[in-house]
């Protein structure tokens, strides 16, 4: 399953940093983050609980980024 979100990130790299934390959650197949449009897709690992494995993405950001959000 794959799902965009809107996000807020005040910088490129920082974005970046979201997408590499994004991609190394566990249930997270892969994620794109794309600075220019502020979303972040994410492409989820079969039978996996999405609120859930979102939650666990925006808190792993949250340590890199404290002022970043993911709207899910």
């Amino acid at each position: 399953m794959k799902k965009t979100y809107k996000i807020e990130v005040d910088c490129a790299n920082c974005a970046n940093k979201m997408e590499e934390v994004a991609n190394k959650t566990a249930g997270v197949k892969s994620a794109t983050v794309n600075f220019m449009t502020l979303k972040m897709i994410v492409e989820f690992e079969e039978g996996q609980d999405v609120k859930a494995v979102m939650q666990e993405v925006l808190k792993q950001c949250k340590k890199i980024e404290d002022d970043c959000e993911i709207y899910f």
